[in-house]
């Protein structure tokens, strides 16, 4: 029997220690989602860095083991964690180790495409062209077989470009995680979110419903609050620096100040009245997306709708709209 020992820390998640291939620890362990992490030599629970504890699966795999006859220690410590700059900076470079390694996954499986298309073009190159199999003849079972060869390596050759295109995409996807994460709209959106998590926090610790729910004020219970609301404003000033990052190279964060009622404003590509300027959002009209002014005169539209402010890409006046109207049909009737 083995004696294990189950960790949890949030600056490196849940793992498993103490276990051995053959013991069946991991056949048991694998019901409650722990994997094995080759990177790490250890058994532990995916997506569990930077969070709290899963005390209900934990323990429930721990009376699994120990009704399995094996010996159980369980080490749980919530304050020892990691800056959420840190552990971004560390998503930032393992995104960039994954786009080297399936960017030459793409290049071996393209690679591997190439030499199969050849070898196909040399077989086929050595038969005359329209050549038919001669039934009965000495060359049939060489022209079969060349035959069989040319088919394998170009079914392979189509296998490998595909494989390549697979790679490829995923290391583009990883190459443009930085760029993803850092997009100034929805990096606002995201500061959104953890403003208003954060005012929750304040109800729940004060006792109060937020959400739809509370939360326990014990003395662990608010001892989990007091960490998440430190990791919420940590990640809040994080992504407030990209805002501030991306003002200072000329990015505009829109705000009710910035429109009046009857401004145009253009979002997703469309230019759009503006009926009401909102708290948070535009009032613009709804209806069918087509690529002209959509306002109440066209009546091109069926309802109103609400646009956030960080899906506003560029503002004009009610007269400088008027003026570009009136220059594009001058245009046209020419």
């Amino acid at each position: 029997m083995a004696h294990v020992t189950i960790t949890h820390t949030r600056a490196n998640g849940t793992l498993l220690t103490g276990s051995h291939k053959g013991d069946g620890v991991f056949d048991i362990v694998r019901a409650y989602n722990f994997r094995y992490f080759r990177s790490l030599g250890k058994l532990g629970l995916p997506r569990s860095r930077d969070n709290a504890a899963q005390r209900w699966r934990i323990n429930a795999a721990a009376d699994a083991l120990r009704a399995a006859g094996h010996e159980v220690t369980i080490t749980i410590n919530e304050d020892d964690r990691r800056t959420f700059a840190e552990a971004e900076a560390d998503r930032e470079e393992r995104a960039e180790a994954r786009a080297g390694r399936y960017g030459d996954r793409a290049d071996r499986a393209s690679t591997s495409a190439d030499a199969r298309r050849a070898a196909a073009k040399r077989i086929s190159d050595s038969i005359p062209f329209g050549q038919p199999i001669l039934i009965g003849h000495h060359s049939e079972g060489r022209a079969r077989r060349d035959n069989e060869r040319i088919d394998t390596n170009m079914r392979k050759a189509i296998a490998e470009t595909e494989r390549s295109g697979y790679w490829q995409n995923r290391s583009l996807a990883a190459e443009n995680y930085k760029r993803y994460r850092n997009n100034p709209a929805r990096t606002l959106r995201r500061i959104a979110k953890l403003e208003a998590e954060l005012r929750r926090i304040e109800k729940w610790k004060a006792g109060k419903s937020a959400g739809g729910f509370t939360r326990s004020t014990t003395p662990e219970g608010l001892a989990e609050l007091s960490r998440e609301e430190l990791e919420i404003t940590e990640e809040l000033e994080h992504w407030r620096e990209v805002i501030a990052k991306a003002e200072a190279d000329g990015f505009k964060v829109w705000g009710k100040d910035d429109f009046t009622k009857g401004d145009y404003v253009r979002i997703r590509g469309h230019w759009y009245e503006v009926l009401r300027v909102n708290a948070k959002s535009l009032t613009v009209p709804g209806g069918p997306q087509i690529t002209k002014v959509i306002n109440r005169e066209n009546r091109e539209f069926s309802w109103d709708d609400r646009a956030p402010y960080d899906e506003v890409t560029a503002r004009k006046s009610a007269e400088e709209m008027a003026q570009l109207l009136a220059a594009a049909e001058q245009q046209a009737a020419e």
